[in-house]
């Protein structure tokens, strides 16, 4: 099966990151799920979000990177909201990976200093009115990253959602995120 890097949102790993990273294990895969903030979790985005203005994004990129050293380089990074960027930043510069799944964000790929690599497929989740993918332009990003790479996908779910995959916040949907859940574990077989 495949072995699978999950980064966790600004809210930190909570027990529905955990509850997502432990549905793809009962599927076989092998996930690694890194904790970003050494323990914290917030119990609002908000929260998460001052804590990672206050680390650095260029801080937390830092300690994606080194939370993959020592494991193979043909992994599928993931990431969920905020873990978007480490994930997607190694999919892009991390040779030897076998593709990036890219959940309630998306990074203009122009960002990591190079172009998608080739042979690395992706996909993109979120949903269609969710204020932060689409009012802060990670739409935009996800449909160009769509007509960059060989094969990408792009993937909207109606709703206003944004953390729709965490079965521990209030803005869980089940229904889409059993969607999403079928769609990823498509993507890894």
């Amino acid at each position: 099966m495949t072995e699978v890097v999950l980064f966790h949102h600004a809210q930190g790993l909570t027990p529905g990151v955990a509850a997502f990273a432990d549905g793809l294990r009962l599927a076989g895969h092998t996930v690694h799920t890194p904790d970003l903030f050494d323990g914290r979790v917030f119990g609002t985005l908000e929260e998460g979000l001052h804590h990672c203005e206050e680390t650095g994004f260029g801080e937390l990129l830092e300690r994606g990177a080194k939370a993959v050293d020592g494991l193979p380089a043909e992994v599928v990074y993931a990431g969920l909201s905020l873990g978007v960027l480490p994930a997607q930043s190694l999919a892009q510069t991390r040779s030897g990976a076998r593709g990036a799944l890219l959940i309630h964000a998306c990074v203009p790929f122009r960002e990591f200093g190079t172009a998608w690599p080739g042979g690395v497929p992706v996909q993109v989740h979120a949903m269609d009115a969710d204020p932060v993918f689409v009012g802060d332009g990670d739409i935009d990003a996800a449909r160009e990253l769509v007509e960059e790479a060989e094969d990408a996908e792009l993937f909207l779910y109606p709703g206003s959602e944004h953390l729709f995959t965490d079965s521990s916040l209030s803005a869980y949907d089940a229904d889409a995120a059993a969607l999403l859940r079928e769609r990823v574990l498509g993507f890894l077989d």
